[in-house]
Order: structure tokens, then sequence, then C-alpha cells
């Protein structure tokens, strides 16, 4: 069982009723970078089919309507919500919008069963929710019956079927009428923008807190899958050029690798080996960048590692002498 916590110091003040308390370092930053460059794609996530961006600006103004949504549903400074599901857009936003009001948000892993999520919320004791599956939907609605203290369901889609005695709503009725952030964008051939490339969950004990944090330190996009099964795909579409994952992520990633790769002691494999020694070299530099972009890793730059927590990536991802922090 893994459970993480963010706690903001206070609300603030934009988006509050009560302007004597300051806004949190998380949503400072939010705001330096909708200011600094407002039209910069700050992310970027691909929903049925089509890729999407959202601007600075977008983030910001879907953060307040956001926050002011959850007002509405009693969500105060003494509120906790609980997000569980694929780090995505709409957990990312209404986790900031949660902050902006001066609660605490809280990640939880996807539930094997009702039982071990009713024990986790128990523990946790959030008084609203996010879903981000709606197959998850029936273990959350039984943990009301449970006495978990749940007041609010929020779900990434409107429920398909009446919720009970738990109110369900769909992230849309937050945010009432959508300032329409869902432009396609594209990335400039040979653009020198960056892009942070997330393909994780709630299982991620410290994600969230990583996520946003180098998301709002250092400005760059963040880019997400449309669904985990997709990620493969979806990565060779925009080529990051930085791989935010957890170590265990990496571990599967590095799987993934191997498992594309041809079998051992062919001469396929054989020939990759040889590239590999020496990628630097003529056509053996040819064919790590032929591997490269059908690994969706052209453009690779930086793989963030937890502090004290390094390993060695895979030698198909990095070039010798790029960042691995």
């Amino acid at each position: 069982m893994t459970l993480h916590e963010l706690r903001p110091r206070a609300l603030p003040s934009a988006m509050s009723p009560q302007p004597s308390l300051q806004p949190s370092p998380t949503v400072q930053r939010l705001a330096h970078w909708a200011q600094a460059a407002p039209l910069q794609i700050a992310l970027r996530h691909r929903r049925q089919g089509e890729w999407y961006a959202w601007r600075w600006i977008d983030v910001l103004r879907e953060v307040e309507q956001l926050a002011a949504g959850l007002r509405q549903q009693g969500f105060s400074a003494r509120s906790r919500l609980a997000v569980s599901g694929a780090y995505e857009t709409d957990l990312l936003l209404l986790s900031l919008a949660a902050q902006a009001s001066g609660g605490t948000v809280v990640g939880v892993p996807r539930p094997a069963s009702s039982a071990a999520l009713v024990a986790q919320l128990q523990t946790l004791r959030p008084t609203h929710g996010f879903v981000q599956d709606r197959r998850d939907l029936p273990h959350w609605q039984g943990c009301h019956e449970q006495g978990a203290g749940l007041r609010v369901l929020i779900t990434a889609q409107p429920p398909l079927v009446d919720s009970g005695p738990l109110p369900v709503l769909g992230i849309s009725h937050l945010l009432g009428e959508r300032p329409s952030p869902t432009t396609l964008f594209g990335l400039p051939a040979g653009s020198d923008a960056t892009l942070l490339w997330v393909e994780e969950g709630t299982d991620w004990e410290a994600g969230l807190e990583v996520i946003l944090g180098q998301w709002l330190s250092s400005g760059q996009a963040l880019a997400f899958p449309e669904s985990p099964g997709s990620a493969a795909r979806d990565r060779r579409a925009v080529a990051p050029t930085g791989l935010l994952l957890s170590s265990a992520r990496l571990q599967v990633l590095a799987q993934e690798i191997e498992a594309r790769l041809p079998p051992p002691c062919s001469w396929r494999r054989r020939l990759c080996d040889w590239t590999i020694e020496q990628p630097r070299r003529g056509l053996r530099r040819l064919l790590k960048q032929r591997v490269q972009r059908l690994l969706g890793f052209e453009n690779l730059r930086s793989i963030w590692q937890a502090p004290n927590h390094t390993q060695a990536h895979h030698p198909w991802t990095l070039e010798p002498g790029k960042d691995v922090a």
C-alpha cells in the first residue's frame, strides 16, 4: 500500500473568500508561469486519438474554475481530496485546485478490492474523492456505506447510472463553461521546446509531489499518454526530451525495450549489441538513431531519478553524457 500527501501552506487570496491567507508555493509557481509565459504550452494529452494542449494561461483559468466548483461542493481549508488513477491533465488540475482552496491532496493507489479501499479511506478520512477510471467507481461507492466519510465523488467522465446515496459528479460539472483549452497543437519540427513524459499512476507514492515540483519549477511542458496501454505508441508520437518516471516504471520500460529488441543470439541482436558498444561512430550512430525513433527516444536528453536511488539507464534510452538527474 502506498499513500502520499501534499499539504499546501495556505489558501490563495485570488481564489478564495479569505484574502488574509497567503498563496501556497505551488499555486504561486503556477501564477508565475501564467504571467511569464502565458501562451507557452504547459500540458499535452492524447484524448480519443487526438493530441490536445493547454497553455499556462489555460491551466491557471481551469484551476480557478475548478477551485470555485470545489468550494461549491463544500471543499475548504479543512477538506481533503483523495485522487486515484493515472496521472493526467484532469487529475493534476483538480489537485492544484484543491491546494488553491487550501485543502490537502492525497494519492490513493487503484484498489484491488473494495475492502482494501475501505481500509485506506478510513485511515485517510478524505472528504472528497476523484476517480480517473470509471471502472473503479463501484469500489468507491461501496466505501460510502462503510462510513469512509466521503461527501462527494468526482470522475473524469459523468457517471453512466444513478450513483445512489453518494453524489458522483463529472469534472465538467465543476468547470461549467470550459474555456476551450483543447485546441490541437503540434510540437514544431526542430523545436527547442522541452517536454517531460509521464506514464504513471497514483501507485507511485511520491508521484504527485515529484510531477508538480518538476513541472512548476522548470516551466517545461508535461505530456501524458491516452492510456497505459497506449504509452509506447504515444511516446513515439511526441518524442519527449525528458522522462519523469518512478524507478519501478523505469525497470518496466527497460523490460519493454528488451522485449522489442531482436531475440538473443540472432544476427539482428548481434548487430544491435555491436551498435551499442560504440554508438557515436558512423553506421552505428545511424542504427541507434533509428532504434531510438522507434522507441520514441530520439530527442531524449534527461531521465529524472529520485535522490539516493539512482540506477543505470537502459543503453537505448540516452546518448552517453546525457543527464540522469
